[in-house]
C-alpha cells in the first residue's frame, strides 16, 4: 500500500515537472501559475522525502 501511494505522489510529481517546464516554454509564461506549480511540486517531494 505504501508503494502504491509512493508511487501515486511519484507520477504527480512527474507530472507538475512536465506542466512547469511546458509554461516555461510558452512566450509569455504565467508567472502566478508557475508559482503555484513550483509550490506544489516542493510540497510533493518533501513528502516523498518524508515517507523514504
Amino acid at each position: 500500500m505504501a508503494n502504491a501511494h509512493l508511487a501515486s505522489l511519484n507520477a504527480r510529481h512527474a507530472a507538475l515537472d512536465a506542466s512547469v517546464d511546458a509554461e516555461t516554454r510558452r512566450p509569455l509564461p504565467d508567472q502566478v501559475r508557475l508559482a503555484r506549480l513550483k509550490r506544489e511540486k516542493l510540497k510533493l517531494k518533501e513528502e516523498i522525502e518524508r515517507l523514504h
